[in-house]
């Protein structure tokens, strides 16, 4: 699963950022769009990317294709923002556990149990990114989504182990290949998952966070060891 910004941070999905921002909509116009994109996700996810089109949207949602085409430009558009939409809610429902914890470890952890707790409840999502990253192509024929679209989560990624390094938590390693490798082992659990319905998502989820906190935590020496039961007994 690829986000266009921070993990469990802020909107957006792979590609481009919007080059003026959204205009205020009424409330009868945001309830539309959302009514839209749900049928959207239903629609993508029970017939595939290719066979999802306009006309089929607006029949699940019990609408005209004109009321569609009134919101959103194309199919193009109306794909966007249901990623963005998605990612939003993500970010959402990610942040609050976030906020819970202290410190780049359980951060870490925290992060990624939680992107697949939400997918837990959100399976229909989840089938319909997988068929929008797929086969969604810009005009030249390139993935709309992919590595390239990804590098604003890489970077928010970095941002985390770095501060991890500078607190002491993580040891020294690059950064950039430790954010692809975590990122790449989340779109990869899915992946396995969106395969095989019967795996237990959270069980992997919690091997998966612990195998990067191995990979990430500063080595302990003995001398730590030894000053940390120090400072223990003169506590007590």
């Amino acid at each position: 699963m690829r986000s266009k910004n921070e993990p469990g941070g802020q909107s957006g999905a792979g590609g481009g950022e919007r080059e003026s921002p959204e205009p205020e909509r009424s409330f009868i116009e945001k309830a539309r769009r959302a009514q839209i994109i749900d049928a959207a996700v239903d629609t993508i996810s029970a017939k595939g990317f290719a066979k999802a089109s306009l006309a089929q949207i607006a029949q699940r949602a019990g609408i005209s294709k004109g009321v569609i085409s009134y919101h959103f430009a194309g199919k193009g558009e109306l794909i966007e923002r249901l990623v963005e939409q998605i990612y939003e809610e993500i970010g959402v429902f990610v942040r609050a556990r976030l906020d819970q914890r202290a410190g780049a470890t359980a951060w870490l952890r925290i992060y990624v149990e939680s992107v697949a707790e939400y997918m837990l409840g959100h399976r229909t999502q989840l089938t319909a990114l997988g068929e929008i990253f797929s086969h969604f192509r810009t005009a030249d024929g390139a993935p709309r989504y992919g590595a390239a679209s990804s590098e604003p989560l890489y970077v928010a990624l970095e941002e985390v182990f770095l501060e991890g390094q500078r607190s002491g938590e993580f040891r020294a390693f690059d950064v950039r290949v430790m954010a692809v490798s975590l990122q790449a082992g989340i779109d990869n659990m899915f992946a396995y998952w969106s395969a095989h319905p019967a795996h237990d998502l959270a069980a992997h989820a919690r091997e998966l966070a612990g195998i990067f906190e191995h990979a990430t935590r500063a080595e302990r020496t003995e001398r730590t060891e030894r000053t940390e039961r120090t400072e223990r007994t003169d506590h007590h």
